[in-house]
C-alpha cells in the first residue's frame, strides 16, 4: 500500500516565507533592477547593462576602500579570535565569579554602536579622556582626528574592545561542553596544559570558532557605525571602509545605479570568502 506523505506541515512556515521575500527578496531584486539602470528621477530611468558593474571595479577609490577593508578585518581576526580563547580558557568553570564573568563579558555586547562610537571619540582625546591623555603624557604624540595612523589604530582597538566578548562567549560554551572524561584521561596520561589545549580543547572548539570566524569577518567587513561616530571616515580616507564609501555614494551623491551595483559587488564579496572560510575549516575538521 501507498504510504500517503502529509505536507500540510509545510503551511506552518509559510508566513516565514512570506516575510522574508518581503524583507529580503524583493528589495534584492529591486537593487538588481537599479544597478543595470541609470537613474535620473522617478520617471526617467534608462537601461544601461552592465556599465556599472565595469565603473565600479575600475574605480581607484572603491579599490583603496576595498584593501582597507580587508586589511582591517584580517587584524581584526588576527587579535580577537586568539584573544577571545585566552580569554575563554583563563574564566572559572564554576561558581559566582564564573557568573560574574559572563555578566562582565556580555557589557560590551549591549551597548549600542553608536554610543560605543561616542565612547572612544571622548576615550581618545588627550585633554579629557583616559586613553588620550595617558597615551600623551607618556610620550607618544596621539591624536586620531589628525594622525591617520592613530585614527586607524583607535578603530581597531575598539572593536577589538567591542567583539572580543562575542568570541570569548562561544568558545566559553564550547569549553564547557567538553566531557570531564577527556580531562581524567589526560590527568591520567599526564598530559602537560599545552598537549591538553592543543588535542582536545582546540578540536572540540573547531566548530564554535567557525562560527566566531564567520560572524566576525561578516561584521567587521561591514562595519560602519563605530568608524562613522568616531573619525567620520577620516583623518583623509584613513577610516573610510567600503559601508561607508556605499553610504556616500548612495546618499550624499544620489549615485542610486552605481550604487545598487556596488552593494551587490559587496554583498558577493563577503559571501565568498565566508564561503571559503567555512569550506577551508570544514574540510580541515573532516580531515581530522
Amino acid at each position: 500500500m501507498k504510504k500517503v506523505v502529509n505536507n500540510k506541515a509545510w503551511f506552518l512556515v509559510l508566513p516565514v516565507v512570506v516575510l522574508v521575500a518581503f524583507s529580503a527578496i524583493i528589495p534584492l531584486m529591486t537593487v538588481v533592477n537599479y544597478s543595470v539602470q541609470d537613474i535620473f528621477d522617478v520617471n526617467n530611468a534608462y537601461f544601461v547593462g552592465a556599465e556599472w558593474y565595469r565603473d565600479i571595479l575600475q574605480n581607484p577609490r572603491l579599490q583603496d576602500s576595498l584593501v582597507r577593508q580587508f586589511i582591517f578585518s584580517f587584524f581584526v581576526l588576527l587579535i580577537e579570535i586568539p584573544l577571545g580563547i585566552a580569554v575563554a580558557l583563563m574564566m572559572p568553570t564554576k561558581g559566582a565569579r564564573a557568573s560574574l564573568c559572563l555578566i562582565l563579558l556580555a557589557i560590551p555586547l549591549l551597548i549600542p554602536l553608536n554610543v560605543v562610537g561616542t565612547i572612544w571619540q571622548v576615550f581618545g582625546r588627550t585633554d579629557i579622556g583616559l586613553f588620550g591623555w595617558t597615551l600623551t603624557h607618556l610620550g607618544m604624540d596621539y591624536n586620531y582626528a589628525s594622525n591617520p595612523i592613530d585614527a586607524w589604530f583607535t578603530v581597531l582597538l575598539m572593536d577589538v574592545w567591542h567583539w572580543t566578548s562575542l568570541v570569548a562567549l562561544l568558545c566559553y560554551s564550547g569549553l564547557r561542553a567538553i566531557p570531564d572524561v577527556y580531562y581524567q584521561a589526560a590527568s591520567i596520561d599526564r598530559a602537560s596544559g599545552w598537549a591538553i589545549f592543543r588535542y582536545i580543547q582546540l578540536p572540540k572548539l573547531q566548530s564554535v570558532l567557525v562560527i566566531g570566524v564567520l560572524l566576525r569577518f561578516m561584521d567587521s567587513f561591514m562595519i560602519y557605525t563605530e568608524p562613522f561616530v568616531l573619525t567620520g571616515g577620516g583623518p583623509g580616507n584613513s577610516t573610510t571602509f567600503l559601508s561607508q564609501t556605499l553610504t556616500q555614494m548612495a546618499i550624499g551623491q544620489f549615485d542610486v545605479g552605481p550604487a545598487a551595483a556596488f552593494s551587490l559587488i559587496y554583498f558577493l564579496i563577503v559571501l565568498l570568502v565566508s564561503w571559503l572560510f567555512f569550506t577551508t575549516i570544514s574540510h580541515m575538521d573532516k580531515a581530522k
